[in-house]
């Protein structure tokens, strides 16, 4: 039983590794998201200034 008992908390320590992976890949995403607003922006500001 405390082998089982270890093997869980094996198995919960990997879940709570996934988890941060998970978090670290949501934020890296959301940067991404951040960077392709900034060049839509900066492409939208450049159409302007061709139009004007």
């Amino acid at each position: 039983m405390q082998a089982d008992a270890l093997t869980m908390r094996d198995i919960a320590l990997t879940m709570q590794a996934d988890a941060l992976t998970m978090w670290d890949i949501a934020l890296t995403m959301q940067a991404d998201a951040l960077t392709m607003w900034d060049i839509a922006k900066f492409n939208s500001l450049q159409i302007n200034e061709m139009l004007y």
